[in-house]
């Protein structure tokens, strides 16, 4: 355990400059439930952070700010699958790496996903066609004010669009401390999406489909890096099948994907391209020119900058299609996290 400064530059993505009362580097179970329980002592609002992949600081944030930095990945083998047991502050695309390194496949189609292995099962993350749910055993969790570990399956964590129990149930005085992945030894390549479409199911091997995904994120995807941003800001619509079908008479080329239930899921990159926003700013905040589902810090923007960008974004959309998008970026304000919609409404 260990003190940095309060500056909470370093520890989002969008690189926004915002303070803390405290930062403190924790890295055991042990260590994460002491501070939460000195913290909420103090009565001080408490926000637990991996790698700030998926965070907007709207202002300072009054309290205490826990880095997750639960290292460890175990490995098993069975007669037919690989079991990984992986602490939740491991970086989430360095497992993809270790994982190919070790001929592990699975993982491939989410490379340089941001963030650590613990915010996974929070999104449910995917990309190019294989999402979390898919590859989870279980996902283990701490109570924080009695360190009581307890271990969910895949179904009992109700995996969603984006969504999981972790963002309900166990949102509050609770923590993702480990992973466990099951992956297949035989492994079939998804190669639904994108250039990955192009590749020979028969010959392809996952580390060609590793660098395929790597080399789309990057000529699409601007590196945080360089360029402040927290990835994809909206999740993509899901519809019923009526309003698609109508959309697509109007717009015959929409990318659609059907879904469960008579749902159709729409590209929220796509809604706001057709609403020619690319390149579109306000203050220092601006949406990406190469990809539109992408805010970025272009210009020394503040929260309060990308909150006034989203807001016209969903706006736009809203009156051009009767679609009103949804943040995935969790929205932070002084005591803690706030309602996404709301403030961008």
């Amino acid at each position: 355990m260990s003190c940095q400064q309060n500056s909470l530059t370093s520890w989002n993505t969008f690189h926004l400059e915002a303070q803390a009362a405290n930062i403190t580097i924790v890295r055991d179970a042990d260590a994460l439930c002491k501070c939460w329980q000195e913290s909420r002592k103090q009565q001080l609002p408490i926000l637990i952070l991996g790698e700030g992949s998926n965070v907007l600081f709207l202002e300072d944030f009054s309290g205490q700010v826990l880095i997750n930095r639960i290292r460890g990945i175990e490995i098993k083998e069975t007669g037919h699958s690989w079991h990984l047991h992986v602490g939740g502050g491991e970086n989430w695309h360095q497992l993809v790496k270790f994982c190919l390194q070790k001929g592990i496949a699975g993982l491939e189609n989410l490379a340089l996903i941001p963030g650590c292995a613990g915010s996974a099962p929070i999104q449910n993350i995917g990309a190019y066609g294989v999402e979390f749910q898919q590859l989870c055993e279980y996902v283990s969790i701490v109570h924080l004010p009695t360190g009581k570990q307890i271990e969910l399956s895949a179904d009992e964590c109700a995996f969603g669009y984006r969504d999981s129990v972790f963002k309900h149930r166990y949102h509050d005085e609770y923590a993702i401390v480990a992973i466990g992945l099951r992956l297949d030894k035989l492994w079939q390549p998804v190669l639904t999406y994108g250039d990955l479409v192009k590749l020979n199911p028969e010959t392809v091997t996952p580390a060609q489909v590793f660098d395929a995904v790597c080399h789309m994120r990057r000529s699409k995807l601007p590196d945080p890096a360089v360029k402040g941003n927290a990835g994809s800001f909206f999740k993509n619509p899901v519809i019923d099948d009526k309003k698609a079908k109508a959309l697509l008479q109007v717009y015959p080329h929409m990318p659609c994907y059907p879904q469960a239930e008579d749902k159709v899921k729409l590209a929220a990159g796509w809604l706001i391209d057709r609403c020619e926003l690319k390149g579109f700013s306000v203050g220092g905040a601006m949406v990406h020119r190469q990809q539109a589902l992408v805010l970025i810090n272009e210009d020394n923007a503040s929260g309060q900058d990308i909150v006034a960008l989203a807001r016209t974004v969903r706006q736009r959309v809203g009156e051009k299609f009767d679609i009103w998008l949804e943040p995935e970026v969790r929205f932070i304000g002084a005591q803690g996290e706030m309602d996404a919609v709301r403030e961008i409404s």
